[in-house]
């Protein structure tokens, strides 16, 4: 039977040469050619890829599936950002973009991501007729593909227009006139010469470490998280610099680490940009998160005035209220975010220079800010717990899930909350949200203490939920 193909949260990912093969990628590009050739024309659709090995060759194969099914594709011959190439879909008036990513996930993966031709993820409404798509071509179809070896492709660069955009967007001038020295870890992926390029013409100056393609990611997942900044800490400490700023493989995540080497968690980052934009900027329309992200939003929603959108997980549904312009900021826990009049999609480049922004101008380092920010709407410490379920376990779980609990660790639950997963609010304004995997056996465990010293109590109370 032909491999079942599923575009998740993010896309369809999986691993190269198990179920992330030739013949599969075939069957998911034809797909999503189906489903362009639906749209309005003119039919053409962006193609790019991040570092990941075999990337310039799947780019290749889905380029010669497009053009077999009368789809124009343009061709990204180096790897790019994410957010880059959602800027240049938009930029080109193209039906999409296929980038060929498995984002922050460990090397033996890659997948597709597939945008619409706003720029944003493509929605479930999408997904759905691209997967029905995928069925109806059968268990081994005949995929036509344009076997010319001498075809040649449309391509594009689409670094020099997102750049430029990127400094409409960020006050370089305030960095650069702050005299700061800022450490960029690029991850090896598709953020390599971006951030420290545009920072260095403004005059920053600017340390990196992983600049060079490692298709095997130093042998880990391409991720910006506190436990894989070492080396970034140590050219932090060499250099004299007083902030890290970091991406993942394909640019769309970010990592900060202030000045005294302690890393920021990404709830945090989007809470003080969601601060400093609303005072900087005066943007005062709206602010969205998902679910699963810090309260502490919440609290400066109404500390601001303004509308607060909560959302699935799952970038795209903030997307949607970027294009609709309802949002000044929007953001995920796991560490996405974007801002208004920017792409309506994860920007790990745009989250690290606003930092760095964010910081030059205020002259107070990261953890001052927070301080500050926790003494203006009170303290928030929120942490994510992921539990390994046996399938028998899982299936209990699932059931559990179906019934709102009045109770957890001896506390009340206030309000039950269905928006995605389940989240339960507690009477002392602390929370749990359980998320259960769609493709293992593994349950996402979100908690927040309004008090760090009942943080331990929580997480306990939250795993023996799930155990019990």
């Amino acid at each position: 039977m032909a491999t079942p193909i599923k575009f998740g949260t993010s896309g369809w990912r999986s691993i190269v040469a198990d179920e992330f093969t030739v013949a599969n990628i075939r069957r998911a590009v034809a797909g999503i050619a189906a489903y362009v050739k639906t749209q309005p024309e003119p039919h053409r659709v962006l193609v790019g890829r991040d570092p990941r090995f075999l990337g310039e060759s799947f780019v290749d194969e889905a380029a010669r599936i497009l053009s077999a099914a009368g789809v124009t594709p343009i061709v990204i011959p180096d790897a790019a950002p994410t957010p880059a190439i959602a800027y240049a879909v938009q930029q080109l008036k193209t039906s999409g973009s296929i980038n060929f990513t498995a984002s922050h996930n460990p090397p033996e993966y890659n997948g597709i991501k597939f945008s619409t031709h706003d720029g944003a993820p493509a929605l479930p409404e999408v997904t759905k007729q691209i997967e029905a798509a995928i069925v109806a071509l059968g268990e081994n179809p005949e995929i036509p593909r344009n076997n010319d070896p001498e075809a040649k492709f449309e391509t594009t660069d689409v670094k020099p227009g997102y750049l430029a955009r990127i400094a409409e967007l960020v006050d370089l001038k305030v960095i650069a006139a702050s005299g700061i020295k800022i450490v960029f870890d690029p991850f090896w992926g598709a953020g390599r010469g971006y951030s420290c390029h545009i920072l260095r013409q403004a005059g920053v100056t600017v340390e990196t470490v992983h600049d060079y393609r490692d298709v095997l990611f130093g042998g880990h997942a391409p991720e910006p998280d506190d436990h894989l900044l070492g080396d970034a800490k140590t050219r932090m400490h060499e250099a004299g610099a007083s902030l890290i700023i970091a991406t993942d493989g394909d640019a769309d995540r970010f990592g900060i680490v202030d000045s005294n080497s302690i890393f920021i968690q990404p709830n945090y980052i989007i809470a003080l940009l969601f601060d400093y934009l609303v005072e900087t900027r005066g943007w005062k329309n709206g602010v969205a998160k998902s679910v699963a992200t810090t309260n502490l939003i919440n609290a400066l929603a109404d500390f601001h005035k303004v509308p607060l959108y909560e959302t699935p997980v799952g970038f795209k549904y903030i997307g949607e209220l970027i294009l609709q312009d309802k949002i000044a900021i929007g953001g995920e826990e796991s560490a996405g975010l974007t801002i208004r009049g920017h792409v309506p999609e994860k920007d790990g480049i745009i989250a690290g220079l606003l930092v760095a922004e964010m910081v030059a101008r205020r002259g107070k380092s990261i953890s001052e800010q927070l301080e500050a920010l926790f003494d203006k709407v009170g303290s928030f410490y929120p942490v994510r717990e992921n539990f390994h379920l046996t399938p028998e376990a899982k299936a209990r779980f699932t059931e559990k899930l179906k019934v709102d609990p009045t109770e957890l660790g001896g506390r009340k639950v206030t309000s039950v909350v269905r928006t995605d997963g389940l989240k339960l609010v507690l009477d002392d304004g602390s929370w749990v949200c359980y998320r259960l995997s769609g493709t293992e056996p593994v349950v996402r465990a979100y908690t927040e203490s309004r008090d760090l010293s009942h943080m331990s109590s929580l997480s306990a109370a939250a795993k023996d939920f799930v155990l019990s």
